[in-house]
């Protein structure tokens, strides 16, 4: 298991013959706080590294810091209006991207795709019996990695596995963060959650996944309690893909 990313994205501007025109932005939604629904937005303000300003799952630590469905999978469930809880609804199927693909939105925005987002009980509470059929239907999660304005009815361009990859497996995820702590720093349970994009009750798992790790890699992983006075890994370079 080799520390993430393992290959370094190239610059964006080099990239500006590998666009390939894919479709385009329908909807915008944005929840902010504690707010118990997503809102209807014309555009949103993306932020380099850390996602759509204001809404409540922005984080410069987190792999899914927005989520992208599509129309088609709306159609095919036969879903009310945002009942998916995306950020972005698009019109071509996102079950055709991977993690490592770049979206381009408009001419400015970036987004990093990271790895499918897995049905959770609740989206089951929403749609009673999606749960267990959805699949790579409920979307493609992703980071920004280059901000700015994203406006509704944007044109949206791909361009095919450039970024580093992630596993859809959460337990490789852990596995990949923990990798990549330098030695004699540590992590918390928690942030190694948010960093490996699971939940934290997914925390009581971590001893029997990082077992699998050779053991001087797992001791860097510590409960809040168990940890020295020092500081926690900050997280810096794992996710250093942000560019201009």
């Amino acid at each position: 298991m080799f520390p993430f990313p393992s290959t370094p994205l190239p610059p964006l501007a080099a990239l500006h013959d590998r666009w390939q025109p894919i479709g385009s932005l329908q909807a915008i939604y944005v929840r902010a706080g504690k707010a118990p629904e997503p809102r209807s937005v014309a555009e949103a303000q993306a932020i380099g590294g850390y996602g759509l300003a204001e809404d409540r799952h922005a984080s410069l630590l987190s792999p899914r810091q927005l989520l992208i469905a599509d129309n088609g999978a709306y159609r095919r469930w036969d879903l009310a209006d945002g009942t998916l809880r995306e950020n972005l609804r698009v019109d071509f199927p996102v079950r055709g991207l991977a993690s490592g693909d770049l979206l381009r939105i408009g001419s400015d925005v970036v987004l990093w795709i990271t790895f499918v987002c897995e049905p959770c009980r609740l989206l089951e509470r929403r749609a009673p019996g999606i749960v267990a059929n959805i699949g790579r239907d409920r979307g493609m999660l992703a980071r920004v990695l280059r901000g700015g304005t994203i406006r509704r009815g944007a044109a949206i361009a791909v361009c095919r596995a450039i970024a580093p990859a992630f596993s859809d497996q959460w337990q490789q995820r852990v596995q990949q963060v923990a990798c990549a702590v330098p030695g004699g720093a540590w992590i918390s349970y928690r942030q190694l959650a948010e960093m490996a994009g699971v939940q934290t009750a997914y925390c009581r798992a971590f001893p029997r996944v990082l077992a699998q790790l050779p053991a001087s890699v797992a001791a860097r992983v510590r409960s809040q309690r168990s940890a020295v006075a020092e500081a926690p890994w900050s997280g810096a370079g794992f996710f250093g893909m942000a560019q201009d």
